[in-house]
């Protein structure tokens, strides 16, 4: 991987596939870069997977391919997990902001990063090159060198209209907390009660005077279960990151236990445990994450999604065969969202004027190869090829030097790492107790260059 030594950059007609924060970082960075750019986002305003909507879908658990699908998973209570300090993008502070309903809080809720998303639009202009109520129906490589984008827009009699253009590459940023994943339960078939998705879950009221099984471990999990506590008959949380002999009672609170995760599950309503207990239990509520799903990629079986691996991908953002023409933004996680999408934007932008060069296919596809290996040999699973845990401040300082941009900040990455560290010791006081203010007072002032 080096710099090119091209004199003038190259514009390139660009379509990025989706109006949520990883959209719309990757729409300013291209046309920073002065390429022309096309954002289809089916929705009719920006944000992703962070516009609110109480409407759940049809099959609570999300398996039917023929459901209305809905687009966000935010339940009504959620606040970020993750400080505003560390959330935003590096040139634009995600600080508090004058104005009516604004939320001050350094771990605001949901409604508080869609205005910061949209002021973020507003400021960089990005709006004017958004086509809203406009779904990719299918991408497809055309001549190996450019790619037709399919799309449909809904007209005021209902009809579609249907569009077909050829663009010089795709950005894809649909996101991925769309498509749920299910945890597999022996006898779950002959189970007599009602399983949902968290993808489903707004408001706790559902829950009320109900015995819950919730299976998951993760931010929105915890989160979840205590909102359900306080007005559930039980909880039972069952982890697969707990020994199998665990069974205990959630501290500070008189009606959740923590299990190992679920043996089987039976047709007289009994769920048991690994633990070795069983409970009578009437609702599971699958807190156990999503697929990665581009319904609209047409590749001929060449970029899949394989146990939510999708790949070939080299370094989660460009495959081999089709590079640079098609690229990923947001693919890994457990590390900070917004700043990662800006630099491998700022990637794919430098890419696509011939500012930096990619490797040979031959040299990407062995280094795929080489991740997969390692990956293996450690015993990772194959669904956590994009996570990044301890990987995700090398990977970034790597591609921002290729991209001769800053990469993130020392205290940003201190402060999500302390973030992590607490949550899990401390989720009932994590947003509003904190002990972190040296690394407050380096955050604000780097950020007085950009206020």
């Amino acid at each position: 991987m080096q710099t090119s030594n091209a004199t003038s950059l190259t514009s390139r007609h660009v379509a990025v596939i989706g109006a949520g924060a990883s959209g719309l970082v990757a729409a300013r960075e291209l046309r920073r870069e002065g390429h022309q750019v096309v954002v289809f986002e089916k929705d009719s305003q920006i944000g992703g997977t962070w516009v609110y909507t109480p409407q759940v879908e049809t099959d609570p658990l999300g398996l039917d391919p023929t459901r209305q699908i809905v687009h966000s998973s935010l339940y009504k209570s959620l606040r970020t997990n993750l400080p505003r300090e560390s959330m935003g993008f590096m040139d634009y502070p995600f600080v508090p902001r004058a104005g009516e309903g604004s939320d001050p809080r350094r771990f605001p809720g949901h409604a508080e990063v869609l205005k910061y998303l949209q002021d973020f639009a507003r400021e960089f202009g990005i709006g004017e090159m958004v086509r809203f109520e406009c779904e990719v129906v299918s991408v497809e490589m055309v001549d190996n060198k450019k790619l037709k984008v399919k799309s449909k827009r809904r007209r005021l009699d209902g009809d579609d209209d249907l569009l077909d253009e050829v663009f010089d590459a795709v950005v894809v940023c649909n996101g991925h907390f769309t498509q749920p994943r299910i945890a597999e339960i022996p006898g779950i078939n002959l189970w007599p009660g009602k399983q949902t998705h968290s993808h489903n879950y707004r408001t706790p009221e559902p829950f009320r005077d109900k015995v819950v099984i919730l299976i998951g471990s993760s931010a929105s999990a915890m989160d979840i279960s205590l909102e359900i506590g306080g007005i559930a008959k039980e909880v039972h949380i069952a982890s697969r990151s707990v020994a199998d002999d665990t069974c205990e009672k959630q501290a500070g609170c008189d009606n959740i236990w923590l299990h190992s995760m679920i043996e089987s599950a039976h047709k007289d309503g009994s769920v048991a445990f690994r633990d070795g207990n069983s409970i009578i239990a009437d609702i599971i509520l699958h807190c156990t994450g999503y697929k990665y799903c581009f319904p609209f990629l047409k590749t001929n079986g060449i970029v899949t999604v394989d146990d939510n691996r999708v790949g070939p991908l080299y370094k989660h953002v460009f495959p081999p065969i089709f590079a640079p023409q098609l690229s990923f933004v947001g693919l890994p996680y457990r590390n900070i969202p917004f700043p990662s999408f800006e630099i491998q934007s700022k990637w794919i932008a430098g890419v696509l004027s011939d500012r930096i060069v990619l490797p040979s296919q031959e040299d990407m596809m062995e280094d795929v190869n080489t991740l997969y290996s390692t990956l293996e040999d450690s015993g990772v699973p194959k669904h956590h090829t994009h996570n990044m845990g301890d990987t995700m401040s090398d990977y970034s300082v790597w591609v921002a030097s290729l991209c001769q941009c800053p990469c993130f900040e020392e205290w940003r990455i201190q402060m999500f790492y302390e973030t992590v560290k607490r949550l899990h010791a401390n989720p009932k006081t994590l947003r509003d107790e904190w002990e972190d203010d040296n690394l407050l007072l380096q955050a604000r002032e780097d950020f007085s260059k950009y206020i």
